[in-house]
């Protein structure tokens, strides 16, 4: 018998059920109270590029409803990895700052840093195309200062109130749960090609910087620009830049989809690893400083979260180290309930009226009250300040304190007057005083519209394999899409940022770029507003390049943790391996050696050596590169295993060095590579200088062209 609203036997839960389904067909937005919307996409502000008011209603109702949509995972970053270490300052700063971390160089400052993805669960793979989380708590003597970025200098975003809806966008469609931890998916491009302020941010996305080789070798940025104080109360503009030591290196989308199922908590191990063994993962802090006078210089507005300011326009000042040197001893009370929000600074940092940053100083508090409990989870160990904390404060869930005394108010005299107000003298946060004198609108500033030269730039900045990885991303991701007018709206936009990129994405998706399209390019508007106004312009071309975006031009010193992978077999020769593992290890790389089998492998010296990995269960992406010591019964051993063929194959087409000593030639014979021995990066029987030197390149990717075809 059919169900139907009408049918007596249907239960009455399934009843309820139909009753509580709602289409949004035709329908006008309103708020949870029925009132009618005409812009959700612009919080209240003081002025276009004035700070948004708490009075926003409706901006506190969309983003508390946000926040408490999951409990007790983030909802964001929830797949994340940390550890402990410290933060020395090499050159007070105090000319711009007088915060303590800036000028103090004697003090040696804890902090607790947590890396992340952004998209998925917490059970998702590390090895996802996506922006990175770089967040670190400082555990200041003025009190707990948390800088929480990402790995990329812009946000997808330019205010608040469209956080919900791009995370809406990006995370598994609702109806099906799918995909998980992926943006290629039509609701996200659905979206991205409506809200065009998302086009830097994606085409970073697109890049090799979504799939970094380590937490260890990827930058950190604070993204938004704040203020710097000092004494005398002068305010300077500031961006803050973490620098590996390592370098900025990443992986190939081939390898990244492989790790994923050999090892998807690739990116979590290698930062245990390391510390473990006491390669102890660095970063230098940068600051790019512009003065007040000069807030609108530039062809860009500083207030833009979606606009970088080019290193070859203001440069990074190198100011200290970041050094992590202790693992967490329990994952769940360290790293799952840290918690970090940009409202927490100290004397001598402030905020401006950059709206994402606006609405993050209310949202990161929110979510933290639903997914730790309470009002006190800065009680919880991670979270508690190195310096006392005196307050009226009192009660609420997970109160681990006793408050002592008779008065829990101010001002008081039964207590003594305490706790007392302290002077701006003695430490006290002042706010910087900027002069508003604005209407109250809900809007967005016109200074905010170029939307197509930055992500144009960005482009341009990028080697020629860069590019290419940039174009291929592109064209995997739509081709994920099921609606073609999705992918045509895409390809129009990327166009606008590069002609030729958007012909290469559309010769891999098989469709023409649209000569125009009918809906406006920028839908983050109101109702009211006026859509002419809100467009953006056609790019400028303010730099005609800018080599600090280009992975190309990082750091190539150091092949330190660097994971060696060396195939041997019984009767390998030690004489060669230990030559070449000698001066490895003494530059502090990483020795595995990968066997036929597990437990001992015996060397033609009759040693019996410990086996790191049997060829079954370990793969090509997880390591840096390859060895092959040769030694004749075991190259032969070697040649009857087709995996450890594969493994080589994998390698050499991932563009990796493989070297090899006397008859390990013999294995490469059987491979594709012998087809290439010219190759810069295919070392047979070369000195270990060599080697060494060949691994710090990271890649080689002069092998691109001629490996792209080849089977794998």
């Amino acid at each position: 018998m059919a169900n139907d609203e009408n049918n007596p036997l249907e239960s009455k839960k399934t009843q309820d059920l139909k009753a509580s389904h709602k289409t949004m067909d035709g329908t006008a937005m309103t708020t949870n109270q029925g009132l009618k919307v005409n812009d959700t996409n612009n919080s209240l502000k003081s002025g276009a590029r004035g700070s948004t008011l708490l009075e926003d209603f409706i901006l506190r109702e969309k983003i508390t409803n946000f926040d408490h949509e999951r409990i007790p995972e983030r909802i964001v970053h929830a797949r994340g990895s940390g550890a402990h270490g410290y933060f020395e300052l090499y050159d007070s700063i105090e000319q711009y700052s007088k915060a303590g971390i800036f000028t103090d160089v004697n003090r040696k400052t804890p902090v607790f840093a947590r890396f992340s993805t952004v998209a998925g669960s917490k059970g998702s793979t590390d090895l996802a195309r996506d922006v990175r989380g770089f967040a670190v708590k400082f555990y200041t003597e003025e009190g707990t200062w948390d800088l929480v970025g990402n790995n990329m200098p812009i946000f997808f975003i330019q205010d608040a109130m469209k956080f919900p809806d791009l995370i809406h966008a990006v995370k598994p469609e609702p109806n099906k749960e799918i995909p998980q931890a992926a943006s290629a998916h039509d609701t996200f491009y659905d979206f991205v090609s409506r809200t065009t302020e998302t086009l830097h941010n994606q085409i970073w996305v697109m890049s090799d910087r979504a799939i970094p080789r380590s937490f260890r070798m990827m930058e950190g940025f604070g993204i938004h620009t704040f203020r710097l104080i000092n004494e005398k109360g002068d305010s300077h503009f500031v961006k803050f830049h973490w620098k590996p030591k390592l370098g900025v290196h990443s992986v190939t989308w081939d390898e990244a989809v492989k790790i994923s199922g050999a090892d998807s908590d690739f990116h979590r191990r290698d930062l245990w690893d390391a510390i473990e063994a006491g390669a102890y993962p660095e970063w230098e802090l940068g600051v790019q400083i512009v003065p007040q006078e000069d807030e609108f210089k530039y062809d860009f507005d500083l207030l833009d979260p979606t606009k970088l300011i080019p290193e070859e326009m203001v440069p990074v000042q190198i100011i200290g180290k970041m050094t992590l040197n202790r693992n967490p001893e329990n994952f769940f009370a360290e790293t799952e309930q840290v918690a970090f929000l940009p409202g927490h600074i100290v004397p001598g940092i402030d905020f401006t009226n950059d709206p994402l940053l606006q609405g993050r100083l209310f949202s990161y508090r929110d979510t933290q009250l639903s997914r730790l409990g309470g009002p006190n989870f800065h009680q919880i160990p991670i979270n508690r300040p190195v310096v006392d904390t005196h307050n009226n404060q009192r009660d609420g869930k997970m109160q681990m304190d006793i408050p002592k005394g008779q008065t829990a108010y101010f001002p008081n005299s039964l207590g003594g007057g305490c706790p007392h107000l302290s002077k701006i003298a003695e430490g006290a946060f002042h706010s910087y005083e900027e002069r508003i004198d604005a209407k109250k609108i809900r809007t967005r500033s016109e200074s905010f519209n170029d939307h197509f030269s930055q992500p144009a730039l960005f482009y341009r900045s990028l080697s020629a394999w860069e590019q290419q990885h940039v174009a291929d991303a592109y064209t995997f991701e739509l081709g994920k899409c099921n609606h073609q007018h999705i992918q045509e709206r895409m390809l129009w936009v990327v166009a606008q940022i590069d002609t030729d990129l958007a012909k290469k994405i559309a010769k891999g998706l098989g469709l023409e770029i649209p000569k125009s399209i009918e809906q406006p390019v920028n839908q983050a508007i109101g109702a009211d507003a006026e859509v002419e106004k809100q467009q953006p312009p056609k790019k400028k071309n303010y730099l005609d390049a800018a080599p600090s975006l280009s992975q190309a031009n990082t750091k190539f010193e150091s092949i330190a943790t660097r994971q060696i992978a060396v195939l041997v077999a019984d009767g390998f020769s030690m004489k060669n391996f230990k030559k070449i593992k000698d001066i490895l290890e003494n530059k502090g790389a990483v020795i595995k050696l990968i066997a036929p089998h597990g437990g001992q492998v015996k060397c033609d010296e009759n040693m019996e050596h410990k086996v790191d990995a049997a060829i079954m269960t370990t793969e090509s992406v997880l390591f840096d590169a390859i060895y092959v010591p040769g030694g004749k019964v075991s190259i032969e051993a070697l040649r009857q295993e087709s995996k450890f063929i594969k493994f080589i194959n994998e390698a050499f087409k991932h563009c990796k060095v493989i070297a090899t000593d006397a008859e390990g030639e013999d294995l490469i014979n059987d491979t594709f590579a012998s087809k290439y021995k010219e190759d810069a990066a295919l070392l047979i029987n070369r000195n270990p200088t060599d080697f060494v030197n060949a691994i710090a390149k990271h890649r080689h990717w002069d092998r691109l062209e001629m490996v792209k075809n080849l089977p794998v």
